[in-house]
């Protein structure tokens, strides 16, 4: 019975890939601005090689790293968590999703306002926090909904609890997820529901995602028809729209997330738990929040060793992220077109570099093979020295 614990740190980019540029992000680096603060330690994927990857050159590297180590390209048109989860899983989207920089057209605000009967504020890109700062209190005048968007392509609605409740949000993201199709196929509506007084909403860990449905087959619909056991946690369920999981479970953070993982390495299953831990990006890489960050990326260094603990014979613990959201760059608040690490540790895997991969395809790949499942996704699986 093999078991592999696929981590996905969002956000947690490793250097500027060579088209950043084109993306607005040239001389991002995630992890070198955490790296500045005085809350940075990571002593345990040092361990693993995480400072002797390509390119990773503001800390030095160990002498004799005990993980397969090195750097992933993204190969899609895009720098988005949906995108690069499902690259990481097999699907390489060579159009982006559409994004939509001025905000969204008359016609399909206007098909939203008829179909929830509420009327629409903002409709702007804008930072999360800022947006029910500026227009919380209208929208609990007017129960109007406050609609923004980001560099992603990302429909976000957001609401008060008091105005709207929860459940009615998200029957409102399902209406919004209806007509958001076609040209207009943003890759995720998110219910952004906030709570509080003018001065002090804060929002709440009720968020959710509804993502388009993967075009296409992933590493995970490949898996549940071979009979093996795919387990999301966090937001996997969501980016993939339900397909190719088995079960799955949300999570309050990182350190719940933490917590379900290592509940699940004490459970017997065949197959893949595949993690998103989401605080990186959220919390911290989009509000610039440098030691916050620094401290999230202790916090969970300081799991592994529980982690490794747990690992059973054949199981391989694999680490990486999606894309990057450099907290140090204060351009923007977005995400940034980085490379990411990715570190594949188990008593089966033979430490050492494997150097610069060209698609996040590689590691849904190097899943199947290891899995000993054969399907038909993007990919060549990473070969061991």
């Amino acid at each position: 019975m093999k078991r592999i614990f696929l981590i996905v740190l969002d956000s947690v980019g490793i250097g500027a890939m060579p088209d950043a540029g084109e993306f607005g992000d040239e001389g991002t680096n995630t992890l070198r601005s955490a790296h500045e603060s005085s809350f940075f330690h990571m002593p345990n994927m040092k361990k693993m090689g995480l400072f002797n990857i390509d390119g990773v050159d503001f800390e030095e590297g160990c002498g004799e790293p005990v993980a397969l180590y090195g750097r992933m390209k993204e190969a899609s048109r895009g720098k988005d968590t949906t995108i690069g989860h499902w690259e990481i899983a097999g699907l390489v989207s060579e159009n982006p999703l559409p994004v939509y920089p001025d905000g969204f057209p008359e016609e399909i605000l206007r098909e939203f306002s008829e179909k929830t009967g509420r009327g629409v504020l903002c409709n702007k890109p804008y930072s999360g926090t800022e947006v029910i700062k500026d227009y919380g209190k209208k929208h609990m005048e007017t129960g109007d909904l406050i609609v923004y968007t980001s560099a992603d392509s990302v429909f976000q609605i957001a609401a008060h609890e008091d105005v709207v409740p929860v459940e009615t949000l998200y029957e409102y993201c399902r209406i919004a997820r209806k007509i958001l199709v076609g040209k207009h196929g943003v890759g995720r509506v998110i219910a952004r529901p906030f709570i509080g007084q003018e001065g002090s909403f804060v929002r709440t860990t009720r968020r959710h995602d509804f993502s388009i449905l993967p075009p296409a087959d992933t590493m995970l619909d490949v898996l549940k028809a071979a009979g093996k056991d795919v387990i999301g946690v966090g937001k996997i369920n969501d980016i993939f729209a339900g397909k190719g999981l088995t079960s799955y479970v949300y999570t309050e953070g990182n350190t719940d997330g933490i917590r379900k993982t290592l509940g699940y390495m004490d459970e017997d299953f065949n197959g893949l738990c595949f993690v998103n831990l989401v605080d990186f990006d959220s919390l911290y890489g989009h509000r610039n929040d440098i030691d916050g960050y620094a401290k999230a990326l202790a916090e969970f260094d300081s799991a592994l060793p529980e982690m490794l603990q747990k690992l059973k014979e054949d199981d391989v613990l694999m680490i990486t992220a999606d894309h990057g959201c450099d907290p140090g760059y204060t351009k923007t608040t977005d995400h940034s077109r980085e490379y990411t690490p990715l570190l594949v540790y188990g008593a089966q895997i033979n430490p050492g570099s494997f150097g610069t991969r060209e698609t996040f395809a590689d590691i849904g790949a190097t899943v199947l093979k290891y899995l000993g499942v054969s399907g038909e996704i993007a990919g060549t699986p990473i070969e061991q020295k």
